[in-house]
């Protein structure tokens, strides 16, 4: 008989390539495997650890991990890489009563081996298919080596420079966080999960991360339902439509109840309005900090909150590994609950095709293959001109002539190249990335090139800028690369000074008094304040942090031979005062409508209202002009789409891209709405002298705002329409009515 129930067992799996077993549904096949389970092996499936003590050397906990693995008590690991472990790892779990596979999952944030820029920098390319490329490539590298899961995208809206974790997300606004959350899920996952170069993503953080007080990493967040759903949900909305195959909670607070502990989210929304299939994972040990939170009395109670608010996996906090079975037992958790949650688990691993193939991902031929394919390169180049952001360009000193054959490189991060890969790295390995010294030499074959240091990122001496101040004195002209370290912005790197550090703005100073011609390179993972450096540079290059290609992409930009196109997806603040500064803010009743006319108005009065450098604002090294804005009719009904569309011409003397922006106003609404909002976009590259007529959709969804208690509605009225190159710079503008 035992031989007997063996079988039907291996059969019920999957494990078989039978053609019985092909032509199950995945739902008939968690079916199967469900009916074998016992409470203990339910339990087992929704535990994830760390495998940092796993695969290293012997420890206690070491030694725990594998039992329980061997025993099916481990759903998924993180932190598991390549093939070789992978497969160690995965056949000590095939070694369990049901064999069934685990998924190994990793923060995949911008690329696996291949660097890209950091995801804040490609926002700025304002470019969805290179976006979603760049997802591509590190999907198939981290599928290469035996990743299942990434816990990216990141699709937190942000407003607060100051959270390090900008750098993570796509910026200030929903319309295009939206867009690039989608093309980051379909870019990691492909057309289909199960493909061998593509892992499952995460929407994170789910909700409202980027709005935490103050700008602090696990702060908690108060906001009304309208600003939910109208900023933050929409870009997880997105994700979701997308197919993204889970989710994460987040570690703050919504309105006093902790995000891994919030059902109106998580039931309600997520899994009860949307529809939502896949599964929800805590973050990292956030099940049990609902302890610290004040919000659960013990781990017992954070293990029911958490499973009945929906979050189905739980990281690290071994909270349902040790209360969840007895919670059940008793009745205060149904064991409905938790079935629901491993129903969603193995339904991915069948998607993933696992059960049939438990080493799929880790073939060795593979890995070597991909991890050494050139052509991922040539895609971090490209990510990474179209990433770079042109601030400031006085008489056209960019790009540099050739004339100017002695170049000066000075600054703390001329020679950066683990500060270029950013926080968030798989490996901090150097060895592909390409420093501003090095790519600015290759690219200026003939140049005679000097350098200095001046001083480092954090220095408090100025010991180092005479020679530095001799150094530009011998130049025709001085490229000064300044910024954050790599690991000023990230998880827990908050900051209340957002100015550059150290001495970097006395030094350029000094090499400024020279007279000779600076440009200034600045590479970070946020917006930054440098009201000094923006108004006495000759040119700003907004540079973020690149990855492999940064200093071929940056010399590419400084030579002409790449004609910048990045776009600012934050506004940049002139001071941390303003803060949180964005473009799409409310008029209030007493607006400013005057630069000099502030008095009893919503002013500061110590500096202006606006940003240093407006959200959408980038520079060409060509000119475009906007002309023959023509809207399709003068009204339309509710629920009908206005069609407009406008010419673009390329004035300048050459090829560039431009990203024309659309924005609306709903001029007078049962609710105050914004001054303006982000409905579309189009990256169009033109050559000198070419024009092309630019056509927009503005759909009923696009003129929708979000109301408690009704949800979305749109609301008879005029819209204002504007477009240009940036927030602050409408070129064309027109009104329609909507009955």
């Amino acid at each position: 008989m035992k031989k007997i129930n063996s079988l039907i067992l291996i059969l019920s799996l999957g494990l078989a390539s039978s053609v019985s077993a092909q032509k199950k549904t995945i739902d008939q096949r968690v079916d199967s495997v469900m009916k074998l389970m016992t409470l203990k092996e339910k339990v087992g499936q929704l535990n994830q650890y760390s495998g940092r003590e796993v695969t290293g050397p012997s420890s206690d906990r070491k030694n725990y991990l594998l039992n329980d693995i061997k025993n099916g008590m481990v759903g998924s690991m993180l932190n598991v890489k390549g093939v070789k472990d992978t497969r160690e790892i995965q056949a000590i779990a095939l070694q369990s009563r049901l064999k069934i596979p685990m998924l190994f999952s990793l923060d995949v944030i911008h690329g696996y081996k291949t660097v890209f820029p950091i995801p804040l920098a490609e926002s700025a390319s304002w470019d969805i298919d290179a976006i979603r490329a760049t997802a591509h490539v590190a999907a198939a590298e981290a599928a290469a080596s035996g990743i299942h899961w990434t816990f990216a995208p990141m699709v937190d809206i942000a407003r607060d420079p100051r959270w390090g974790r900008v750098m993570e997300g796509a910026g200030e606004d929903t319309y295009l966080g939206s867009v690039i959350a989608r093309a980051r899920v379909l870019g990691f996952q492909g057309n289909k999960l199960g493909a061998v170069d593509g892992i499952m993503a995460c929407a994170k953080h789910f909700a409202a991360y980027g709005a935490s007080m103050a700008g602090r990493d696990y702060n908690p967040v108060d906001m009304s339902e309208q600003q939910l759903h109208e900023i933050y949900l929409p870009p997880f909305k997105a994700a979701a439509d997308a197919g993204v195959a889970t989710f994460m909670n987040s570690f703050n607070t919504l309105n006093g109840i902790p995000a891994t502990g919030n059902s109106y989210l998580q039931r309600d929304i997520l899994k009860g309005a949307w529809g939502y299939k896949g599964f929800v994972v805590s973050d990292w040990g956030s099940i049990k900090e609902m302890l610290p939170w004040g919000f659960a009395t013990d781990l017992n109670e954070a293990a029911k909150f958490a499973i009945e608010a929906g979050s189905d996996m739980d990281m690290e906090s071994e909270a349902y590994k040790k209360e969840l079975e007895s919670l059940i037992k008793s009745g205060n958790v149904n064991v409905k609950v938790a079935d629901d949650a491993v129903r969603r688990i193995l339904y991915k691993k069948f998607e993933l095709g696992l059960f049939d193939d438990p080493y799929k991902f880790s073939d060795e031929k593979r890995e070597a293959k991909v991890m050494n394919d050139p052509s991922y390169q040539k895609i971090a180049l490209a990510a990474a001109q179209k990433s770079i952001v042109l601030l400031k360009n006085k008489a056209n000193i960019l790009p540099l002539q050739k004339s100017m054959q002695r170049i000066a490189l000075i600054g703390p991060l001329v020679n950066a190249k683990r500060d270029q890969a950013g926080s968030w790295v798989v490996y901090a390995d150097t060895a592909n990335i390409v420093s501003v010294n090095e790519g600015m030499r290759a690219k200026f074959g003939n140049a005679q090139f000097s350098y200095s240091e001046g001083t480092s990122i954090t220095d408090t001496s100025t010991v180092g800028f005479n020679m530095a101040i001799t150094t530009a004195k011998n130049a025709d002209v001085v490229v000064m690369v300044l910024g954050e370290n790599w690991d000023m912005s990230g998880e827990s790197k908050s900051r209340t000074d957002i100015s550059l550090p150290g001495k970097q703005e006395e030094l350029f100073n000094a090499i400024k008094a020279t007279g000779k011609p600076v440009v200034v390179v600045m590479m970070a993972g946020r917006p930054l304040v440098f009201n000094n450096i923006a108004d006495k540079a000759d040119a700003i290059v907004y540079a973020w942090f690149l990855g492999d290609q940064g200093g071929n992409a940056i010399a590419d930009v400084l030579s002409g031979d790449y004609n910048p196109s990045g776009k600012l997806p934050m506004s940049f603040p002139r001071n941390v005062g303003q803060i949180p500064i964005f473009y799409n803010h409310y008029n209030t009743g007493r607006p400013v409508t005057k630069s000099n006319d502030i008095r009893y108005k919503s002013a500061y009065i110590d500096s202006p209202n606006d940003p240093r450098f407006a959200f959408g604002y980038g520079l060409s090294y060509t000119s475009f002009a906007y002309s023959d804005l023509k809207l399709a009719q003068a009204s339309v009904i509710k629920g009908q789409t206005m069609k407009l569309s406008f010419t673009l011409t390329n004035t300048g003397k050459v090829t560039g891209e431009e990203v024309a922006q659309l924005y609306i106003q709903d001029k007078v609404a049962s609710l105050v709405r914004p001054v303006k909002e982000l409905k579309d976009f189009a990256k169009v590259k033109l050559n000198s002298g070419e024009s092309k007529v630019i056509n927009f959709e503005l759909t009923p969804a696009k003129l929708a705002f979000y109301k408690e208690k009704f949800g979305w509605i749109t609301e008879p009225g005029i819209f204002k329409v504007m477009i240009g190159g940036s927030s602050d710079e409408i070129k064309l503008e027109g009104d329609f009515k909507l009955r």
